[in-house]
Order: C-alpha cells, then structure tokens, then sequence
C-alpha cells in the first residue's frame, strides 16, 4: 500500500498496462504545475485476481523509462489492497489521504471501486464534492476504433509491426537480458545475442524482423529472428539478433531490440547452406527496410 505523503498532485488514472498513445492522452493531460504528478500503476495487472492477466507489452524497466520521459512518477498498487474498496472509499482513501490529489485525469470508459461499479460519472461528482479538478480524456483512434492494448497484443501476435507503432507511439520493443545459446550464428557468419522472452510478455508472430538495437545508448540497424529455430531443431521461444557493424560481448547486458518490420516468416530449411544464404538475404531485405526509417524511442 502507499505510504507517501505528497504536498498537492495530479494523479492519472487507469490500467495503463502498455503506455500507449490513448495511455499518454490520460497522463500527459495535466499542463499546471504540481507538486507530484503521478501515474498510479499496479504492480499485477486487475486481471490477475482472476487468473486472467493479459501479457506484457513492455518489460517493466522500460515501463519506468517511459513514464518519467512523460513528466511523470509512478505510483505502484497492489489490486489485490484496493480491490474491495467503494468508489468513495478509492477516492477518499488513496486519492484523498495517501496522495492528496488536487487534479485527476482518466479515460472515457474508467472504471473502479468494487466489481468496477464506479464509472466517469461516479468519479466526476466524487471529485466535485471534494474540489479535485477532473480530466476526463476521450478516446484515441486507430484506423477509427479506439486505440487499446487488446488491439495491441493482436497487431505483435500476427507481426502487424506497423500498427501496433501506430498504436503504441513507439516502435515495439523488449530488453531481456542476453544469455549464451549455442553459438550457431557465428559459426553461420551472423553473430547474434540471444534473448529469452519472459512467461508474461507478449511474443511477437515468428519470423524474422527488421530492427534496431540500443547498445549502451548507440543505435545500431539489426535483424532479429524470433521463434524456435526449426532448421536446428529447438522448441524454446527466443529472439535472436544479429547486431550489424557491433562485435562486442554482451552476455549478461540488457540491450533493448525494437521490432520494425516483419520481413517473412518462420521457415525450416533443408540444409544449413540454405540457411546460411537466407540470413544474408534478410539482411540486405532488413537494411533497405532500415534506410527508410527516422528512428525515434519514445
């Protein structure tokens, strides 16, 4: 539970599992200056109670990264603590006690309180009765429906790299840490760092992409295959990326791979000679993709 006490702030609220375009409205909506400008997070995502947490779309360092490049902090909760609580109770016990909040911006369809029987509504003659200034952000759209993370996690499911930037306002990416494989790469002439996706995130449509990645703050064109390697013969999800013109060791490290543009799909060839002559040609296939490309982080 929270345990700051905080001299007047703004609050966003919402389930802002994947800081996407409609996520920033809500949390960029404040222009004044406070004291604290917050983003109240939860630390499992509400469906979690029920056992039906969606995946991640973005590894939780990342999450932080974005949110202070917003101007804001984030404010973690336990759901399981609030979950119970009216919407009386949220606002006069979180909102009101523990963050003293004197601005609140939410999305059009935000729900909370016990059984989410709370809506804007609720929260608009809440704040009134309290003198807490309400935002109140309409929805963002992509090609004309509202902008989620649903919509999200299918567009990476399928490898629609295009939409889910369009959606997220930012290339889609992940930073796990690199860790030894069998060294298959080198001995194809394409090195590669081997990243192992986490139980809970969102794995992109096998395949192989083109991409970029940031080596200690350096980006550098890439192409990543993700999938499980059928020609070697491997069934353990993976994403491997073949870093052009880097050669250091990066065992250990957290470098962040943004996937840009699927260039074609899993396959499992005949011999490694014609895997060999593939990853050459995704390579030029990624680069002339790459050229194309102003890249931009956040």
């Amino acid at each position: 539970m929270i345990t700051q006490q905080f001299e007047g702030s703004f609050v966003a609220l919402g389930t802002f599992d994947g800081l996407h375009m409609g996520h920033k409205a809500v949390i960029t909506a404040e222009k004044s200056q406070y004291e604290r400008k917050i983003a109240l997070m939860f630390i499992q995502h509400p469906q979690s109670k029920n056992g039906e947490a969606p995946c991640r779309l973005i590894t939780p360092q990342q999450e932080r990264e974005i949110l202070f490049s917003w101007g804001v902090e984030p404010v973690y909760l336990d759901f399981t603590e609030i979950s119970d609580m009216s919407p009386t109770e949220f606002v006069d016990t979180i909102l009101v006690d523990k963050l003293n909040a004197k601005s609140i911006a939410c999305g059009f369809n935000y729900r909370f309180g016990k059984g989410a029987e709370g809506d804007v509504n609720t929260l608009m003659t809440l704040c009134a009765e309290r003198e807490i200034k309400l935002t109140v952000v309409d929805k963002i759209e992509y090609n004309d429906e509202p902008v989620s993370s649903t919509r999200i996690r299918e567009a990476v499911r399928t490898g629609d790299m295009k939409a889910a930037r369009a959606m997220l306002g930012r290339y889609f990416s992940y930073d796990f840490e690199v860790l030894h494989g069998d060294e298959r790469g080198r001995v194809l002439g394409s090195p590669t760092i081997n990243q192992f996706f986490t139980h809970d995130f969102q794995v992109p449509e096998f395949g192989v992409y083109a991409s970029f990645t940031d080596v200690d703050g350096k980006i550098y064109p890439s192409v990543t295959n993700v999938g499980v390697r059928p020609t070697i013969g491997n069934s353990e999800k993976r994403s491997e990326t073949n870093i052009i013109g880097y050669n250091g060791d990066l065992y250990g490290q957290y470098p962040r791979v943004f996937l840009v543009e699927k260039v074609r799909g899993e396959k499992a060839f005949g011999s490694l000679d014609e895997l060999r002559e593939s990853i050459f040609a995704d390579r030029e296939k990624a680069l002339n993709i790459l050229k194309g490309e102003n890249f931009c982080e956040f």
